[in-house]
């Protein structure tokens, strides 16, 4: 499916405060299966389009940035609207404020972005049933290897930025 046609995209929590647009297609849509994810959306799955942070505009609102646990022990920071309190995405420590992982299901349109993969599947709840065309791994996955050229492209542009993150968070 050719995504490029619906962008740009927007979107927003419920109550309609926080309103956003994703200006490009994202790099790549993981739909994630770990027991993390599960319990933070009270759900099976979390959908989440990755794409760079500068590639989110902020339309109106200003949602709040809760540090949340994750499996890793570094954290995630969840924006969230501060009024009715939905999810609109994450950063984590790995990439930090350049990358955002946005909660597919607060598009307007979520329909345009299926999972590209299907990660973390070896905690999956055993009744979910997942699509043969859809890539499936059982825990996390090499970019090289599924992330199409033009993402790979993408995320060689703005690896100097997290490098250099993850750089500032070891000196303090």
């Amino acid at each position: 499916m050719n995504t490029s046609a619906h962008f740009p995209a927007e979107g927003g929590c419920d109550c309609g405060q926080v309103r956003y647009r994703l200006e490009t297609n994202p790099l790549f849509v993981h739909c994630c299966h770990c027991r993390w994810c599960q319990r933070e959306t009270g759900a099976s799955f979390a959908l989440n389009a990755m794409i760079e942070a500068d590639r989110v505009s902020l339309l109106s609102g200003e949602p709040v940035i809760i540090n949340t646990p994750s499996a890793s022990g570094k954290g995630q920071l969840i924006a969230r609207c501060p009024k009715c309190l939905v999810a609109l995405w994450s950063s984590y420590a790995g990439s930090g404020p350049i990358m955002r992982f946005v909660r597919v299901g607060t598009l307007d349109n979520p329909d345009f972005l299926p999972p590209d993969i299907h990660i973390f599947t070896a905690s999956k709840q055993p009744w979910v049933q997942l699509a043969d065309d859809t890539p499936v791994v059982s825990e996390y996955y090499d970019r090289k290897q599924y992330w199409p050229p033009e993402s790979q492209a993408r995320y060689q542009a703005i690896l100097p930025d997290i490098l250099a993150y993850k750089a500032g968070l070891k000196e303090q």
